[in-house]
């Protein structure tokens, strides 16, 4: 597949006019979500020091599916990530102007997942853990179905999560796209890669306005929907491979979202709090309590985000050069992130533990 020129030709096409319709399209949206009233007001929990309007989502979410009907074949797996991108959509966009009850939002999460579900985008079999085993698969049965909506709800808010800082979930996602996006091509799923060019191309075409100092925020909009779309590409094109590499690369590829979530799910719930109660103990908010600025803090997470990619990409392929290659750019993004962060503040620390802890009873 990775000499097939007009997929290449597709792929490129795919990637430019998403870039272009989200590009273009933000200004409109945020003209728009000022109108409404859909603005970002500054607070002790947030970031921004001046109101921001948020939705721009909407222009990622116009861009990925224009592209998608023009240049993807509309299977019915593929109609199925449509409706349940529409459903997530409108109710980010909802939840952006209202604020939404948090268990109102996670209905909606349900109900998009059941219905990419019922169009076919679900794992029935999971990776045998014994590499000794002769049975490389293993049946779930009944379990496929929860199994589903369990990673479509956490992929889904772990984006939103992680959407703290400018920049920070469109450029996770789109490393994270990129990385789903080279191993579907090594692994010969064209489907899979033209979703995944339509998806990179629009997170790309929304990031000059929301890296620092951000113009437009996403909003639920936008990050609910990057989470389910790479969570049902996922399903669709990586999870049904029979290898052990199978969840590890979906998983690698999510990893410091879907990590992230993961620590403040358990975090909450020992607090005492409900696990939708937000606060400020994410990754990015770790690292500006030690003294990063958002850019640093986000170059931060970029570069664990493309590491872990890359390990992905090394794990799906084959071929020598391939993952000398990875390992070499690995190695060279981790010493790039450290230089960037301790030239701009050579005398960052990390806190001590006691210190950490106060900080949190503080926020």
């Amino acid at each position: 597949m990775l000499s097939n020129m007009d997929l290449w030709v597709k792929l490129i096409l795919s990637a430019a006019v998403a870039f272009l319709v989200c590009f273009a399209m933000t200004p409109p949206v945020k003209r728009f979500a000022e109108k409404i009233g859909a603005v970002d007001q500054p607070s002790a929990r947030r970031i921004n020091k001046v109101p921001i309007p948020r939705m721009g989502g909407l222009a990622i979410f116009l861009g990925f599916v224009l592209t998608v009907l023009l240049f993807v074949p509309l299977s019915t797996q593929v109609t199925g990530i449509l409706l349940g991108a529409v459903i997530i959509a409108v109710m980010g966009a909802v939840d952006d102007i209202v604020s939404l009850n948090p268990w109102v939002k996670l209905a909606g999460q349900i109900v998009a997942a059941v219905v990419v579900i019922r169009c076919g985008v679900v794992f029935s079999a999971i990776s045998n853990p014994n590499p000794l085993s002769e049975t490389t698969t293993i049946e779930i049965g009944w379990l496929s179905v929860p199994l589903t909506v369990l990673w479509i709800v956490a992929c889904t808010n772990a984006v939103n999560l992680i959407d703290g800082l400018d920049g920070l979930a469109v450029g996770v996602s789109a490393i994270s796209s990129v990385t789903m996006l080279v191993v579907s091509l090594i692994v010969s799923e064209p489907v899979v890669s033209l979703l995944l060019a339509a998806i990179t191309g629009a997170c790309l075409g929304f990031m000059p306005y929301n890296r620092n100092p951000a113009k437009i925020f996403m909003g639920d909009v936008g990050s609910q929907l990057l989470g389910f779309v790479l969570s049902t590409v996922s399903i669709l094109g990586l999870f049904k491979l029979h290898a052990i590499i199978t969840f590890l690369v979906p998983l690698l590829a999510l990893a410091l979202p879907l990590a992230d979530t993961t620590f403040a799910f358990f975090r909450r719930i020992l607090h005492g709090q409900s696990p939708f109660h937000p606060d400020r103990g994410h990754f990015h908010h770790r690292l500006l309590a030690v003294g990063m600025s958002q850019k640093q803090a986000v170059a931060v997470m970029y570069g664990i985000s493309a590491v872990l990619g890359l390990l992905a990409v090394l794990l799906a392929g084959d071929n020598p050069l391939l993952r000398i290659g990875c390992l070499v750019l690995a190695f060279g993004i981790s010493i790039t992130v450290w230089a960037y962060v301790f030239r701009k503040n050579p005398n960052l620390r990390l806190p001590h533990r006691e210190d950490a802890d106060k900080q949190e009873k503080q926020e």
